[in-house]
C-alpha cells in the first residue's frame, strides 16, 4: 500500500462544498489504484482545532457521493452539501467522510463475496474487501487525518453492491463499524445467502440505516421480492436487539435504484446515525 500522489484538492467546481481532497491509491491487495475522496468538516484546519479528532464515514463508489462531474450519470449524493448543513445545524458533529471510488470494471467482482450467477461472477475478489477496507484504506486515512477510534466514531455504507459489501464487512469484522448505512442493498446475490448469515449473527453496529425503494426492479414480482428481502433483513436485526433507537428501516414509495433516491435519503441517514 502506498500514496502515489500528494492529497489535492478538487479543482474549483459549484458541484463540490468545502474541502474535499484527493489522493490517489494503490492497493496491495487487489493490486489496482483508485482515488480516494475526503471530504473535511468546516474549521477542520481552523485554529484551536488542531488536536480535535473526528467521526469518520466510509462509502463505496465514491465517485458518485459529491462531484456530478464524476458521478454516474451525473447525478450525485450531495453528500458535501448535507454534511456541510447539518454540521452547521448542529443537528451532527463534525465529521470526516471518505468516498471509496470503485475501479470502474472490477466493481462488480470486488463487491461480490459469493459467487454469483446474476450477475455471472465465478471469481469473486469480494471476501478481500474487509482486509483491504480494515489494512490498507483506514491506516491509509488514520495517518493523514485526525479521526478519532472507536466503533461509536466509525461508520460505513454504500448503496446496491456498495451496501451487500458494507453488510458483509460488518459481519466479518465485528465490533469495528459501529454506525451502518444500507442504501438498496443487492440482498439476492447468490440465492440470498448474506440473508442466511444475517440470521445467526448478533454482534451488530449501534446505529443501522436501512432502506429501500418499492419500484427498483422495475418489475412488481422483483420490487415485490426486493422489499421482502429488506424485511428479513430487518426481522434478523429485530431478533438481535435492535430497537427503534438503533435501527430505522425507510421503504420509500415509488422510489427506483439511482443516485438521486440516494441523495432524497441521504439526510435522513445521516441524522440517525451520528445525531448528537
Amino acid at each position: 500500500m502506498e500514496e502515489t500522489s500528494q492529497a489535492h484538492a478538487v479543482p474549483s467546481n459549484d458541484s463540490v462544498i468545502g474541502d474535499l481532497r484527493l489522493h490517489e491509491f494503490h492497493s496491495q491487495i487487489f493490486r489496482n489504484t483508485r482515488m480516494l475522496r475526503v471530504w473535511l468538516p468546516p474549521r477542520y484546519d481552523a485554529p484551536g482545532n488542531e488536536t480535535r479528532q473526528y467521526p469518520v464515514l466510509c462509502l463505496n463508489d465514491g465517485q458518485n457521493l459529491f462531484d456530478r462531474a464524476t458521478a454516474f450519470a451525473g447525478v450525485e449524493w450531495q453528500v458535501d452539501e448535507t454534511a456541510d448543513r447539518l454540521i452547521r445545524q448542529e443537528v451532527i458533529p463534525p465529521l470526516i467522510i471518505v468516498g471509496i471510488d470503485n475501479t470502474q470494471g472490477d466493481r462488480i467482482k470486488e463487491f461480490l463475496p459469493y459467487r454469483s450467477l446474476h450477475p455471472p461472477v465465478l471469481r469473486p475478489q469480494g471476501k478481500r474487501y474487509p482486509d483491504f477496507l480494515m489494512n490498507e484504506v483506514m491506516p491509509f486515512v488514520y495517518e493523514r487525518y485526525r479521526i478519532a477510534r472507536g466503533p461509536e466514531n466509525t461508520g460505513l455504507g454504500g448503496s446496491s453492491l456498495g451496501a451487500l459489501i458494507s453488510l458483509y464487512t460488518v459481519i466479518e469484522r465485528p465490533g469495528v463499524f459501529g454506525l451502518l448505512l444500507l442504501e438498496s442493498p443487492s440482498l439476492f446475490i447468490s440465492n440470498r445467502r448474506i440473508l442466511k448469515y444475517s440470521r445467526r449473527f448478533r454482534r451488530w453496529p449501534e446505529r443501522v440505516f436501512l432502506a429501500m425503494g418499492t419500484r427498483e426492479a422495475g418489475r412488481e414480482d422483483k420490487d415485490k421480492q426486493v422489499v421482502e428481502d429488506v424485511r428479513q433483513l430487518e426481522r434478523s436485526l429485530r431478533r438481535a436487539g435492535l430497537d427503534e433507537s438503533r435501527l430505522l428501516v425507510k421503504i420509500d414509495e415509488g422510489a427506483t435504484h439511482n443516485e438521486g433516491e440516494w441523495a432524497k435519503r441521504f439526510p435522513e441517514a445521516l441524522s440517525f446515525l451520528f445525531e448528537r
